[in-house]
């Protein structure tokens, strides 16, 4: 376990796709949006830079951190901590919990190709459910 306060699920575009945690005291929405917008500079960054973009981003504070993740093409994990836990744990988990989601979409994304399955209205229950057997007891 991470001792993460909060984990959420964002796309791209800045919307919440699934949160697991202490999140009361955040504005979720706002939160969403800029996370968005904080990936949107950092990957025009990292092509100036020559990369193709940049998957994890950490922001640091005097109480609380949040790292941000980069899930597959379309979603971002962001980690909110505080000195409860390391940057290395948040980190070793944030990793594993990227790559079974990944996985995750990856396997959803091929059922949609054969026309078989779509997602469904339990996405985000399953989701949360992975990022839950990452970082929670």
């Amino acid at each position: 376990m991470s001792d993460s306060k909060c984990i959420m699920l964002i796309d791209r575009e800045g919307y919440m796709v699934t949160k697991t945690g202490h999140t009361e005291d955040f504005d979720m929405q706002a939160i969403s949006a800029l996370v968005a917008g904080s990936y949107a500079a950092t990957r025009e960054m990292a092509r100036l830079l020559g990369e193709e973009e940049f998957s994890v981003l950490f922001h640091q504070g005097k109480r609380d951190s949040i790292q941000l993740t980069l899930v597959g093409d379309r979603t971002i994990l962001a980690t909110v901590f505080d000195e409860r836990t390391t940057i290395g744990m948040v980190r070793l988990y944030a990793k594993e919990a990227s790559q079974k989601l990944d996985k995750l979409f990856e396997d959803i994304s091929q059922r949609e190709d054969d026309g078989s399955e779509h997602i469904g209205a339990d996405f985000a229950k399953t989701a949360k459910d992975q990022m839950d057997a990452v970082f929670c007891d």
